[in-house]
């Protein structure tokens, strides 16, 4: 049977490391062997200060570098961002500076190969170094978003995506979150990582997982071997059932996980903590649909006295809903398949998700 360790933590690095040491023991401390290729997979979504609870603290990597490096093996950070440069991020997270010293190696994503996952993907194009690894860390940072609802140990497995095939997926699955959530379980699948530790020191809530989010202190660090359990446990502490995440709904459907695991640990209280707007991304008769999308469904909005039109945006938007002039952007509401991309990447959490009040009228009427 899976079991999940919780255990109480701060950034504080001595008593840190010490905690994350024990749940690497617990776990699968004995699988990593000498001179083995150990890749370290953190969230790397965007350049951002540890304080705004968007990347993996770098502290937490920091323990994992020393842990892999005290088995005799060779610790790498690997990640393929969502915006800005890989080398951008290392530095103003303040990943580098943690790390300094230590005999680490930074290798972003590049290069893919093609594994099949079966129906209805069939073959996907997977980073080859998250998949070939040795031993591979998952190291989510416990966050809301916009789209999935949470982010957490499967979700952050995306970042195995290389580069732009990422938007490529999102336009493809569409507006069907059941879709893209099946895509992210199958992600999680193939590169079946050894071990998940999950970031819930500094958490994020409200429009995350990107500027437009909120960090919220829940003071707590979990490991697994299996990062399903992981998620799961995620959601009792927040106060929702494990199926409200749709990974978790397909991982239940399919028998993919068990459900029953054992906790080590208490779980924390935690008490209205704030969730994206989940509204419905279609509704009511197929023929209305575009009409829908265009007046009553929820939609990325922006908020234009913190817009700089900096053009990340509408460069990264899979469905390219986006346009603008030397003014303000623009949304094409008929072509966004509200993937919210946007507010994902947007640096200066200017775009965030709003449902119409014509919309949600309309939802009360049709009993939705």
């Amino acid at each position: 049977m899976s079991k999940v360790f919780i255990r109480k933590a701060e950034y504080d690095y001595k008593t840190l490391k010490t905690v994350f040491f024990e749940i690497m023991d617990n776990t699968a401390g004995d699988m990593i062997k000498k001179n083995s290729r150990v890749v370290i997979k953190p969230n790397l979504l965007a350049p951002a200060s540890p304080d705004k609870a968007i990347v993996t603290h770098p502290l937490i990597i920091k323990a994992a570098v020393e842990y892999v490096l005290d088995k005799g093996a060779k610790p790498v950070i690997s990640d393929s961002p969502a915006i800005g440069s890989f080398e951008k991020i290392i530095k103003e997270s303040g990943i580098r500076d943690a790390l300094e010293g230590l005999n680490v190696e930074y290798a972003e994503f590049r290069t893919s190969l093609s594994v099949d996952v079966g129906k209805p993907f069939n073959e996907i194009e997977i980073a080859a170094d998250a998949v070939n690894a040795d031993f591979l860390i998952n190291l989510p940072k416990l966050k809301t978003h916009a789209q999935m609802l949470l982010t957490l140990g499967i979700k952050n497995l995306f970042g195995c995506i290389v580069g732009m095939k990422k938007p490529e997926w999102h336009f493809r699955t569409g507006v069907d979150r059941d879709m893209f959530a099946r895509l992210l379980v199958k992600i999680y699948q193939a590169v079946n990582p050894d071990i998940t530790i999950m970031d819930g020191i500094l958490a994020m809530q409200g429009e995350g997982p990107g500027k437009s989010g909120e960090p919220r202190h829940i003071g707590v660090l979990l490991g697994s071997r299996d990062t399903t359990a992981i998620d799961f446990t995620v959601c009792k502490i927040l106060g929702i059932t494990p199926n409200s995440l749709l990974t978790n709904k397909y991982i239940m459907e399919q028998g993919i996980a068990a459900e029953e695991f054992i906790v080590d640990g208490d779980l924390p209280e935690v008490k209205d903590f704030k969730f994206p707007e989940m509204a419905p991304l279609v509704f009511g008769p197929r023929p209305v649909h575009n009409f829908m999308r265009k007046h009553l469904v929820q939609r990325p909005v922006c908020d234009e006295s913190l817009c700089k039109l900096c053009g990340e945006c509408w460069e990264y938007c899979p469905a390219k809903a986006i346009t603008h002039d030397k003014k303000k952007i623009r949304f094409n509401y008929e072509k966004c398949i509200r993937c919210y991309c946007c507010i994902e990447v947007c640096p200066h959490g200017a775009l965030s998700a709003h449902e119409t009040v014509l919309g949600k009228t309309a939802r009360r009427i049709l009993k939705m």
